[in-house]
């Protein structure tokens, strides 16, 4: 499907993600865009990076069916446009599942987020998946004992407000599943990835 068509749902995405979170859209772009390159190149126990590879592999089965991203909707809406990291490289294209969101919780097998690259004959192509929980939702829930959360081992990076998204805190994990990544396969930002053939507005 034509990235343009996506782009003409920005805004009506954008603020029903927005009023999800509790945002005020006004503070977005306070983070800088530099913030949470989060490379990672420590060297991995044997267990770290058999945990790894089974959790790519799991999203990578989660996920199959929405190599079309025809196949994403209704469901998943894109949010944010395009949002580039300048020379850091890009996130890509963020399709959020708005009735995951609000849930509390994390779901390996249900994330709340695609993510798509837009590619220069107008295709996306689907590079991973987002999983992202309101902070102090999660926070509050006793049977999470104050730990951040994690899915098979891979802890979340923790995003403080006011950050770029307008979002109040919260807690994400990049799987880049389907597109590697040099900085790593749970880094927030891809250097493989570009925003360059996208039309619409940007984040």
């Amino acid at each position: 499907m034509k990235v343009g068509r996506f782009a003409r749902q920005f805004q009506y995405s954008m603020i029903g993600a927005l009023v999800l979170m509790g945002a005020s859209p006004s503070r977005a772009h306070a983070q800088d865009s530099h913030s949470h390159a989060m490379a990672d190149h420590r060297e991995l126990t044997p267990q770290q990076k058999k945990q790894a590879s089974e959790l790519v592999q799991t999203v990578r089965r989660a996920t199959e069916q929405f190599q079309h991203v025809e196949n994403a909707a209704p469901d998943y809406q894109l949010i944010f446009g395009c949002v580039s990291g300048g020379d850091v490289g890009a996130m890509g294209m963020h399709f959020l599942n708005g009735k995951l969101l609000g849930d509390g919780d994390v779901d390996v097998y249900h994330p709340e987020i695609l993510l798509y690259e837009p590619l220069p004959n107008g295709q996306l192509r689907l590079t991973g998946a987002d999983f992202l929980v309101d902070a102090a939702e999660w926070d509050s829930n006793p049977k999470h004992k104050k730990a951040p959360p994690e899915l098979m081992g891979q802890l979340f990076h923790y995003f403080e407000a006011p950050n770029r998204f307008g979002l109040k805190p919260f807690y994400t994990l990049h799987v880049w599943a389907w597109k590697d990544n040099p900085n790593g396969t749970f880094a927030n930002w891809n250097p493989d990835v570009s925003c360059d053939a996208y039309n619409g507005p940007s984040n």
